[in-house]
């Protein structure tokens, strides 16, 4: 079964395209085909102005015709697309996605940040891990974190913060945002066993590339408060040329290391693991469930 989902974010729109396998034990195999990434940018319009701008607008209508393309190419035939914190903060969203509609045939969906933190959850990936730990997923996107904590297989909060990447850039997330957001962590985590966090997004995926750490092995507090000082120290220039980011990551590291470093010590997290997930992976992992429940339906 071929899937795909497109995830319309802040800072960049994402199309991820996944064959859906069976595995042993009867389990799914999710394997990525393609993913395609364009840095939309919406972010800068919309914490500015509160709209999107018509040059923006017509490169998120452009993109999803692109989209749709692949999608026909590939022959998928099941697609979930999502838009997150700048569509939701738009005010000219409802007539963009109106547009995409009418010319692509595909509907966007613009999810709440609670929806957003149980998409990254989907994903699952502390299944694969001990059972006796409290992982705490952080997800640091252009204009919000979403966070899903749980403890001995259980879920005990998830909360979206309006504390993201390009907010930061733009001077627009006060200290009362930070306070309620250490408040959450520190009041939710108390008391629970030994906490790992997992991350997810571009930034702490390209954090974990340049550190040249093997798959499954964490990165520490530690590393991330010296990759935070170093980047710190240097102008944007030297970013793009010392470590080859494109200038849309080169921007945003800055901030997402601060939002990742301060999530991890509210929380007494000394590590943090990439497993290289994201929300369209959720969106694919919920799209497949849909169907299969679908399916079992039509089958009784």
């Amino acid at each position: 079964m071929r899937l795909a989902a497109i995830d319309i974010g802040s800072n960049a729109a994402r199309l991820l395209i996944t064959d859906v396998m069976a595995g042993p034990q009867g389990t799914a195999e999710f394997i990525k085909v393609v993913l395609v990434r364009v840095p939309l940018r919406l972010g800068f319009d919309v914490f500015d102005k509160g709209e999107i701008s018509p040059v923006r607008a017509e490169k998120v209508i452009k993109t999803i015709k692109a989209y749709k393309l692949l999608l026909d190419v590939y022959d998928v035939k099941h697609l979930r697309a999502c838009a997150t914190s700048a569509m939701r903060d738009a005010v000219n969203a409802p007539e963009i996605i109106k547009k995409v509609k009418a010319e692509t045939g595909i509907q966007i969906e613009v999810i709440s940040g609670q929806d957003e933190a149980s998409f990254i959850y989907e994903n699952h990936v502390a299944e694969n891990m001990a059972t006796e730990e409290s992982y705490l997923y952080i997800d640091v996107g252009g204009g919000s974190t979403e966070l899903t904590f749980f403890s001995d297989n259980k879920l005990i909060f998830k909360e979206s913060f309006n504390i993201g990447t390009i907010r930061l850039l733009k001077n627009q997330v006060n200290e009362a945002a930070w306070d309620e957001m250490k408040e959450c962590i520190r009041s939710k985590t108390k008391g629970h066993h030994h906490v790992t966090a997992i991350g997810s997004g571009g930034n702490i995926n390209k954090i974990f590339s340049i550190s040249k750490r093997k798959d499954g092995k964490p990165l520490n507090l530690e590393l991330l408060r010296d990759y935070y000082k170093e980047f710190s120290t240097l102008s944007l220039a030297q970013r793009i040329s010392l470590y080859k980011l494109r200038e849309d990551r080169a921007d945003v590291i800055v901030p997402a290391l601060l939002i990742y470093i301060n999530v991890m010590r509210w929380a007494d997290a000394q590590e943090i693991f990439v497993p290289k997930i994201g929300l369209a992976d959720g969106l694919v992992h919920t799209l497949y469930e849909e169907l299969k429940k679908t399916e079992s339906l039509e089958q009784q």
